[in-house]
């Protein structure tokens, strides 16, 4: 099989060639079709995550080895079965969940593969939808997406499924009580969408961009706040009439987190999601004095996944802005996520011909 992979920390991605799968068991193969591509394909990419406190995690440190094919929003088609598989046929389409856990332990048996200690997940440990077929251990982490848009139900693997995790950590909740949003990218224009589906009106939106500010208020918010730090937490306060029950952080640096700290009421929630990476300083009494939450979200379930795409087959959840880019145009398409390029989400389709 061809998959475009990252040979180097950093640099561009190659086309190389690997052995095809063979599906052994209750193992499906997966021919990618569509693959979204994510700020979390970027970091994997640049080979490194901010821990804070002047220290690094590299790629090595998950347990990667390289070369190694990114992409984990993945849409790919059944083209050979394990002599164990059932539940698909070949031919059949469908999203596939690639948060892989080690499938022996506590979490996995809950079916919280995310919150596995040896994650096997698709697009890090193992080869993911920059390929052009990706190994699936079981038909139970393959979703039917129904007539959705096969671009878009990609997207709903990372995006949808992280926006859908965080949003349940922070209900219930009155849906006039303003919530924030920090970042509107393809998660945080996603969670407006969720948080719309699910009833919810007021939603504050906050982003440097101005127009993924615009997005998000066409996508649902009822005030895009510009996200430069200076006079960030009184334009926030001012937007919202006050103090936040709770706030989302899709971006997830030191500046944005002490701001959502700055920004909340008494008893409210702080949901870390983006790994941009830093750190905070926390007075301890002041926890105690304000009840505050601070929580991290790593993605989400399988139930999760398959509770986004009831939303979306359903025509309840707003779909995102997606660009389509072929699959040959990894590298470009990086290259535009880094550079903020891209509103909603950037997604690879390999269903496209190529140019002749």
């Amino acid at each position: 099989m061809k998959a475009w992979a990252v040979v180097a920390a950093g640099k561009p991605l190659e086309e190389i060639e690997l052995p095809m799968p063979e599906p052994k068991g209750r193992e499906i193969l997966m021919e990618v079709t569509q693959c979204g591509v994510c700020h979390s394909d970027l970091h994997f990419w640049k080979g490194e995550y901010n821990l804070g406190g002047g220290k690094i995690m590299k790629i090595a440190d998950r347990g990667v080895t390289l070369p190694r094919a990114p992409g984990h929003e993945i849409v790919g088609r059944v083209v050979k079965l394990g002599p164990e598989a059932e539940g698909v046929r070949v031919g059949d389409q469908r999203v596939i969940y690639p948060w892989l856990g080690c499938g022996k332990c506590d979490r996995c048996a809950r079916s919280e593969d995310n919150l596995c200690t040896a994650q096997r997940s698709l697009g890090v440990i193992q080869h993911g939808g920059f390929a052009s077929h990706v190994l699936v251990p079981d038909s139970h982490y393959l979703v039917d997406f129904g007539h959705l848009d096969p671009a878009l139900a990609a997207t709903y693997a990372c995006s949808g499924l992280t926006a859908h995790a965080a949003i349940r950590k922070i209900m219930p909740l009155d849906p006039d009580k303003p919530v924030v949003l920090i970042g509107a990218g393809g998660v945080g224009l996603t969670a407006i969408a969720m948080l719309r589906a699910l009833g919810h009106r007021a939603i504050i939106s906050v982003d440097v961009d101005e127009k993924k500010r615009e997005a998000a208020r066409e996508e649902g918010a009822r005030d895009a706040v510009d996200g430069a730090s200076e006079g960030l937490t009184q334009r926030i306060l001012a937007a919202s009439g006050g103090p936040v029950a709770a706030v989302i952080d899709f971006v997830n640096i030191s500046a944005t987190a002490r701001t959502a700290l700055e920004v909340l009421a008494k008893g409210g929630i702080l949901i870390l999601v983006g790994v941009t990476g830093g750190e905070i300083e926390l007075s301890l009494a002041s926890m105690i004095f304000r009840a505050l939450r601070i929580e991290g979200c790593n993605t989400g379930s399988i139930q999760e996944l398959r509770d986004v795409l009831v939303l979306a087959k359903a025509g309840k959840l707003k779909p995102i802005p997606i660009e389509r880019m072929l699959g040959h145009e990894a590298n470009e398409a990086l290259l535009r996520l880094r550079d903020g390029k891209v509103t909603g989400r950037v997604v690879l389709d390999k269903s496209r011909p190529l140019p002749s």
